[in-house]
């Protein structure tokens, strides 16, 4: 059902597209027509595959090394109150700086590269990690640490099978957050300063006025964030199956 929902948005937003080009007229250099922009697509196809690669190659880097960076904050600020005096506020100073304004200084230190793309992912994928799993272990059930110090329970077990376990439905949600957003730190990294990538071409192609061959990359990057999003949510369904019978999400 998920997969028919999904065919018939794209069909609606297409037609709307043809209808918005067909009433107001827009020439082709501001707005083309869906057919247009698919006779790009396929004409660029074997280019726009090629620079694909680099960019989801960077989404997916920046999400592994942003969850694990912010898993491993997480549990440092719950199991230690006095690092998390120190730790929260840098988290929150983290995204209290526009990343848009942190991608020239990345570029600057890492390079016009694939590193400083994935230092730009991590940016954005690392505070909703850190917070939606931090703040998940915290709503740990009370009568659940009770029931842990009556039967004497280690500290290691008491993580392993009482606090992660419940702040796992939590956590899933960070991370569906997190894919969501990851493609945007990889796109202004590549605006910023790239010579490659989804990001780059669609700037090559707007500086050649070729407007349908930007959308056709437009259309091909968000494809692509539609599939991560899907497989990442496909995989925590199966993963926290309690979760979606819950029907949390």
């Amino acid at each position: 059902m998920k997969g028919v929902r999904l065919v018939v948005l794209a069909v609606g937003l297409v037609c709307l597209w043809q209808v918005v080009v067909t009433l107001t007229g827009a020439p082709h250099y501001i707005l083309p027509d869906p057919v247009r922009v698919f006779q790009a697509l396929l004409s660029h196809f074997p280019v726009l595959l090629q620079h694909l690669q680099i960019t989801g190659a960077e989404i997916m880097l920046g999400f592994l090394l942003g969850v694990f960076l912010g898993t491993g904050t997480a549990l440092t600020m719950f199991l230690s109150p006095l690092l998390k005096r120190w730790v929260l506020p840098l988290l929150v100073i983290s995204q209290a700086i526009p990343v848009f304004a942190l991608a020239p200084i990345l570029v600057l230190w890492f390079g016009y590269g694939m590193a400083s793309k994935v230092a730009m992912a991590v940016l954005i994928i690392y505070f909703p990690v850190t917070a939606s799993f931090y703040y998940g272990m915290q709503r740990t059930d009370p009568d659940l640490f009770e029931l842990a110090r009556v039967m004497e329970a280690r500290p290691l077990a008491i993580m392993r099978y009482i606090v992660i376990p419940s702040a796992l439905p939590a956590f899933a949600s960070g991370i569906r957050v997190a894919t969501a957003v990851a493609p945007i730190g990889a796109v202004v990294g590549e605006w910023v300063g790239s010579s490659e990538g989804l990001g780059f071409y669609m700037l090559h192609a707007n500086a050649r006025m070729q407007i349908d061959v930007m959308f056709a990359a437009l259309t091909v990057l968000s494809i692509m964030a539609l599939f991560f999003y899907f497989s990442i949510d496909y995989l925590l369904d199966k993963l926290i199956f309690w979760e979606s019978k819950q029907g949390i999400m």
